[in-house]
């Protein structure tokens, strides 16, 4: 975005940044065995830039610190760090009552002020979250979250540790710290479908064929189903002999990572049939992985189908469980009674521990907004609006009674591969901004009936998937205890999405009042 505003429209633009260096998401999550899940080659940056068109990735899936030097590269390559003040944090932001300025507010006390007010806080990685356990706060252990790892990181070896939580970023932790580990206790509280990644390095042949294809994998991607350069085969799970399904699921379990679900039928996430057969296909790779029978049985999914829930891409998570330094706890069987100075206490005993992990996940999509303080017309908060009214945005940009303020990534977009949805943002609202300066114009508002259409666009659109069997998840923010089911995603096709956003535009924003 601050390339976009400040280097192509010449605007003056500041960028403020928690952290003291770039990277988001990837600066913050430095757990054990944090990696990319998608392809390196679709997540980077796609514009055409020749300061950064000679970085190289090593491999599909790049790591957390091979993601960092890459948005160091691009930061420096493209002089982009004289432009963002590291080390603030934005406590809230007020509407000026003109209305066409907003005042941003930092936590070391300073305002500043500024036309537009734009939102890069992310989904997930902002807000960890944290459940409240009894006795937590007693743990006279070392405790740590997966989201706020120590830079120095934490000593695990010679440890009795357990990791609560097998989420996306607990599945990725768990066959880390098994190897560092004494032994390692694995709190299972809902287990989870996972397909392997099947990572590999790139040779000098395969990178210099990547470059050559790299035009047409970015836009393929942009124009797919959930911004891969791959679509599925455009046949239903339902219409081909049972060997031709295990032969294609075969195939794509073979190639790993997301290209097994959404490569493959193109119902697997909104025909429950053709869902059932797949989920059942997985459900017995679990089994194999596994070698002891009882284990196995706790790792099965029982109470949602595959893909009601974000989809977890893992190396060697399930074979972790055949180490003899590892044991599951299902908490289902054997529940969580709290916390104690030395261990956790289930029903069945307490189980001493040195090191406790919480990969617990985030207070997703809506949380990194209800952080700041946000105050629109008539001094409207942003929290307020949202609990009353759910998270409503215009296709996830803008949200009414909140003029010049817009989200990269907001709720009401899209769970898809984020680097291409977030480029299509920054390019669509860059286009609003300099239709509103062009034009003369001081404030652009989306009018609140755009945004209840959408609402009610994606709300209809879930019904079609499979996603309201997924029971607690963030993808609904019923993750949070207390917190209502929302839809919080467009769960279409993102072709479709990119489509209705360029119509949008075409219009001349006749979703917004721009005067």
């Amino acid at each position: 975005m601050l390339y976009k505003l400040r280097d192509d429209l010449g605007l003056r633009v500041l960028v403020l940044e928690e952290q003291d260096g770039v990277g988001g998401t990837w600066y913050m999550n430095r757990y054990p065995g944090a990696r990319c899940d998608t392809e390196s080659v679709v997540y980077s940056y796609g514009f055409q830039d020749e300061r950064i068109a000679d970085w190289r990735w090593s491999g599909k899936y790049p790591k957390q610190d091979e993601l960092l030097r890459y948005f160091d590269f691009v930061a420096d390559r493209l002089d982009l760090k004289r432009s963002i003040e590291f080390g603030t944090r934005v406590s809230g932001a007020t509407l000026d009552e003109s209305g066409s300025t907003w005042t941003v507010n930092t936590a070391d006390g300073r305002s500043l002020r500024t036309q537009f007010l734009i939102s890069a806080v992310g989904m997930l990685a902002s807000a960890p979250y944290a459940p409240k356990i009894p006795g937590l706060e007693k743990f006279a252990g070392t405790l740590v979250h997966t989201g706020a790892w120590p830079r120095e990181g934490v000593d695990l070896a010679g440890k009795r540790v357990a990791v609560l939580g097998t989420g996306s970023t607990g599945v990725q932790t768990i066959p880390q710290v098994a190897q560092q580990a004494e032994h390692l206790y694995v709190l299972q509280r809902t287990p989870q479908f996972t397909i392997p990644a099947r990572h590999h390095e790139y040779d000098d042949a395969t990178w210099a064929e990547i470059q050559r294809q790299r035009p047409a994998l970015f836009e393929k991607a942009r124009w797919s189903l959930g911004g891969f350069p791959w679509e599925h085969n455009g046949k239903s799970a339902l219409d081909v002999s049972s060997e031709e399904l295990e032969a294609v699921l075969e195939e794509m379990w073979a190639r790993g990572g997301f290209e097994f679900l959404w490569g493959s039928y193109k119902d697997l996430l909104t025909n429950p049939e053709a869902n059932k057969l797949v989920t059942d296909f997985v459900k017995e790779k679990i089994r194999a992985r596994v070698d002891d029978p009882v284990t196995a049985e706790s790792l099965v999914p029982n109470d949602h189908p595959l893909g009601s829930r974000r989809p977890i891409v893992d190396t060697n998570y399930l074979e972790t469980f055949n180490r003899d330094n590892v044991t599951l706890l299902d908490l289902r069987r054997d529940a969580l009674v709290g916390i104690t100075e030395t261990g956790v206490r289930l029903e069945s005993g307490e189980v001493p521990l040195d090191v406790l992990i919480l990969a617990t996940g985030f207070d997703a999509v809506t949380g990194p907004y209800l952080r700041m303080d946000l105050r629109g017309r008539d001094g409207k908060r942003l929290a307020d609006k949202w609990e009353t009214h759910g998270p409503r945005t215009h296709l996830g940009f803008a949200t009414s009674w909140f003029p010049n303020f817009f989200m990269v990534g907001g709720p009401g977009s899209m769970f898809i591969n984020y680097a291409i949805l977030m480029e299509q943002h920054v390019e669509w609202l860059a286009d609003l901004i300099a239709r509103v300066r062009e034009s003369g114009a001081k404030v652009v508002e989306v009018h609140e009936d755009a945004e209840v259409h959408w609402a009610e666009h994606i709300n209809q659109q879930v019904d079609r998937t499979v996603i309201p069997l997924g029971g607690k998840s963030w993808w609904t923010g019923s993750n949070i205890p207390g917190r209502e089911r929302r839809t919080l995603f467009y769960f279409g096709a993102y072709r479709r999405y990119r489509t209705i956003c360029d119509e949008e535009a075409a219009s001349g924003y006749q979703s917004y009042a721009i005067s």
